[in-house]
């Protein structure tokens, strides 16, 4: 499981340092994909078959399984880290994630996931979401979390 939050830089070359907490559960080799909310998902292999099995069984007749197969899919890589700890991020998902070289990023465990989001995006979102907490799970509750 994944938690915690981590500040880092990207440097020049696209490379970001992964947390020591993460790596050793990411595993040596991991998929780097578009997330949801303008951010990246890591996933470790395990984790990324997982959700590669439940998006094949989704019927390809349905324009939204179709969207979300391409989605997910079609930017992955898998990845490793290099002797520094440091993980290439594909310029098509440094553009879909809005993360300009040299800039800080926002690293977050989320259970099965590591979530990578430019500062300026994890704080508009936390802006957006935090406010709203309360209601959001008020809401969960009823659905039984």
């Amino acid at each position: 499981m994944f938690m915690g939050e981590y500040t880092h830089s990207i440097d020049a070359k696209g490379r970001i340092i992964l947390p020591a907490d993460f790596r050793q559960e990411l595993g040596v080799t991991f998929i780097i994909a578009k997330g949801l909310d303008k951010c990246l998902f890591l996933y470790g292999q395990q984790a990324w078959e997982e959700l590669a099995a439940k998006l094949r069984a989704l019927s390809l007749v349905k324009p939204e399984a179709r969207a979300m197969n391409r989605f997910f899919f079609a930017g992955a890589r898998t990845l490793e880290c290099d002797k520094q700890g440091r993980f290439l991020v594909p310029a098509n998902l440094r553009n879909y994630a809005e993360i300009a070289l040299k800039q800080d990023v926002i690293l977050t465990g989320v259970d099965n996931r590591i979530e990578v989001w430019s500062k300026e995006n994890w704080n508009r979102y936390n802006g957006e979401v935090e406010p709203d907490v309360t209601a959001i799970a008020a809401t969960l509750a009823d659905l039984g979390v």
